[in-house]
């Protein structure tokens, strides 16, 4: 996975996690993983959506945006 955090396939009932979450601090998988998991509730990036990840992870935006500046991988880091 080169572009994104996470996934989902709700109709296989899978979650995929980019491995390179491992080098960040635990709350931004938390955050992934929270994230994914709405999505078995709600498809899209909706208001619900929104919603449910204000109930379930209020510090959600805080936590994206520290997982957001850092690059998604890094050469050296291979």
């Amino acid at each position: 996975m080169k572009t994104k955090w996470g996934t989902c396939n709700i109709e296989a009932k899978r979650v995929w996690l980019n491995l390179e979450l491992v080098k960040k601090p635990p709350l931004c998988l938390e955050y992934v993983i929270v994230h994914e998991l709405v999505h078995f509730f709600e498809r899209n990036h909706s208001d619900r959506f929104v919603a449910l990840l204000d109930q379930k992870l209020p510090q959600w935006r805080l936590i994206r945006d520290e997982l957001n500046a850092a690059p998604l991988s890094h050469e050296e880091w291979s």
